[in-house]
C-alpha cells in the first residue's frame, strides 16, 4: 500500500513537498550506533506525476492516510515556549474532531537532521515507526494515527517513507502472522539495500499533520531552518 497523501488540486501542495533517498546515518554524531536511518539530503521537488502515486482511491483505509491539517494559533511573542506549550494544553484539536488528551510535546532547535531522541540515551533514532498500539502486521493499518501541530515560531518539516512497514517486514521475511514490526525492521531493511525514498513536507505554523506514524517510516526535521519551534502532538 505504502505512503497514501490525501490531497485535493496538486496545486494546494505544489512547492511544499519534496523527496530524496536516505540513508543510514553511519559515523553522525549524536545517533544510534550509526544504524539510524536518515535522508540522504539530495531533496527535488514532487512533481505532479509524483504526487497522482500517492493519492488514495476510495478503498484506501482511513487509517493509513495522512492529511495535510491546520489550525489557528494565538499571538505568541518569538521565545515564549511556556505560552506555547500552555496553548497546546487547552487546544480543542480541529475543533473537535481530534481527543483533547495531548500525547506531548517537543522543542525542537533549528538545524536537526531528524529531531526524535531516545530518551535514555539523549542519541537521535532517525525515521522509525511508533508502537503505541503494538498491532501484528496483518492487522497493522488499523493503528492510531497522530496529530501533529507545528506551535512555531520556526518552520518544520514531516518526514515521511514511501513504503509501508509490513511490506518493509514482508520483504525481509518476517513472519506476517504474528510479527510486531519494530523500527528495527526498517533499519535492517536500509542496510541490505532495499529501495526507500523519503517525503519531506514543510509544515509553517499553525500547520500539522494527521500520519499513521505506526504504519509508515517518519520523522521530524528542523534542518536548513533558522529558528527553534514547538510541536504538539494528540493521539487519534
Amino acid at each position: 500500500m505504502g505512503l497514501q497523501l490525501l490531497f485535493d488540486q496538486f496545486s494546494d501542495i505544489q512547492g511544499r513537498i519534496e523527496i530524496g533517498n536516505v540513508r543510514q546515518a553511519g559515523d553522525a554524531a549524536g545517533y544510534d550506533d550509526g544504524v539510524a536511518v536518515v535522508p540522504q539530503g539530495d531533496w527535488t521537488p514532487l512533481s505532479s506525476v509524483e504526487a497522482d502515486r500517492l493519492r488514495p482511491d476510495d478503498a484506501t483505509p482511513a487509517s493509513v492516510v495522512i492529511e495535510l491539517v491546520a489550525q489557528p494559533l494565538p499571538v505568541f511573542a518569538s521565545d515564549d515556549l511556556q505560552g506555547r506549550v500552555n496553548a497546546a494544553s487547552a487546544l480543542d484539536p480541529l475543533q473537535g474532531r481530534w481527543p483533547r488528551r495531548r500525547l506531548a510535546c517537543t522543542d525542537s532547535p533549528a538545524g536537526l537532521l531528524t529531531s526524535t531522541e531516545d530518551s535514555t540515551t539523549g542519541h537521535r533514532i532517525g525515521l522509525h515507526i511508533d508502537n503505541f498500539d503494538r498491532l501484528p502486521c496483518p492487522v497493522r493499518q488499523n493503528s492510531r494515527r497522530r496529530f501533529c501541530l507545528n506551535l512555531g515560531p520556526g518552520t518544520r518539516y514531516l518526514l515521511v517513507g514511501d513504503r509501508d512497514i509490513t511490506e518493509i517486514c514482508r520483504v525481509l521475511g518476517r513472519d506476517q502472522e504474528r510479527h510486531c514490526p519494530h523500527t528495527d525492521d526498517l533499519r535492517r531493511y536500509v542496510a541490505e539495500g532495499h529501495p526507500l525514498r523519503c517525503l519531506r513536507i514543510r509544515l509553517e505554523p499553525g500547520q500539522g499533520y494527521i500520519a499513521p506514524t505506526e504504519f509508515l517510516p517518519h520523522d521530524g526535521s528542523t534542518s536548513g531552518v533558522q529558528t527553534w519551534s514547538l510541536a504538539a502532538f494528540w493521539l487519534g
